[in-house]
């Protein structure tokens, strides 16, 4: 009875699968809700990080100017812009351009934009750094410069972006750890149910010579296909998401949100990373219901 083929071994696992249905798709959710949290916070990474590439690629300053500032000041900063290594290109942004630009940020909001005059908005200087690295050292040395008012450029958003986008993955991350652990114990029960309910059967096994492999491996077969179920239709969920998430902002040209966006290989390679995983967690989880039950 030392033999162990194939056939045995899936009839086994189907029968244990069959008999305790309602632990195992209790199970297979809970492992599908974790590795979807999971597979999420990845994509979510994966998606911040390639946004803030591409924003960085496209970083601009804004020196604005004082509304009073003299030619000379502006031509001061103009001549300074034009002599640094580290500025890509720049170019001069008067009142009514200014102007324009505010009436378009505020096209849904007529009585702001009726409050405003040109002459009330600054001038300013668009600057494009040669390395997105370089703008807070361009920002530092025009923010104290004769007739400058106020430097802004994006690198403060996209770092509160940061941030805010990791806590967000922390937070997923450590709730999804929370419902793994409750997956692991879901299908640990759900193997001990299983061998205690054919405890006279697998005494029987022991008494006419059966190893402890072969009886454990149907029983840890069954945890592994729980883990992989769930894990797929986690992957299945997640690929669905994205691609639906994908196609909407390519229908509606959400170009705002377009480069948050990751490649289908960076989805295939978090579905497999998931399976992995919840192969992993189905495996441990019945390889220690196992190993209590039969005390080896």
């Amino acid at each position: 009875m030392a033999a162990l083929s194939l056939d045995y071994v899936a009839r086994e696992t189907g029968a244990n699968l069959r008999r305790n249905l309602l632990m195992t798709g209790a199970s297979v959710l809970c492992v599908a809700v974790s590795l979807t949290i999971v597979g999420a916070a990845f994509i979510l990474k994966q998606g911040v990080a390639t946004a803030t590439i591409q924003w960085q690629g496209g970083v601009e300053l804004a020196l604005y100017m004082q509304p009073n500032a003299s030619p000379g000041e502006s031509a001061a900063v103009e001549h300074e812009l034009a002599t640094r290594n580290d500025v890509k290109s720049f170019r001069y942004v008067n009142q009514q351009q200014s102007y324009d630009e505010f009436k378009k940020l505020f096209a849904d909001q007529p009585t702001m934009v009726s409050a405003v005059q040109p002459t009330d908005l600054p001038p300013s200087y668009r600057v494009v750094p040669g390395q997105a690295s370089e703008a807070a050292a361009i920002g530092a040395q025009f923010s104290n410069y004769p007739g400058v008012k106020q430097v802004e450029y994006p690198g403060q958003a996209i770092n509160t972006l940061l941030r805010i986008t990791s806590l967000v993955q922390k937070a997923m991350l450590g709730m999804a750890a929370a419902l793994l652990i409750a997956a692991l114990a879901l299908i640990l029960n759900t193997i001990r149910m299983a061998i205690f309910a054919r405890r006279r059967e697998v005494a029987v096994m022991k008494l006419v010579g059966a190893t402890n492999w072969f009886i454990r491996i149907p029983f840890m077969l069954e945890g592994l296909i729980q883990g992989l179920i769930g894990a797929a239709v986690a992957f299945g969920f997640v690929f669905g998401v994205r691609y639906l998430i994908s196609s909407t902002i390519h229908h509606y040209h959400l170009n705002l949100v377009n480069s948050f966006i990751v490649s289908t290989g960076d989805v295939v390679g978090t579905g497999i990373f998931v399976l992995v995983v919840g192969a992993v967690i189905g495996a441990v989880g019945s390889a220690l219901a196992v190993r209590s039950f039969l005390d080896v």
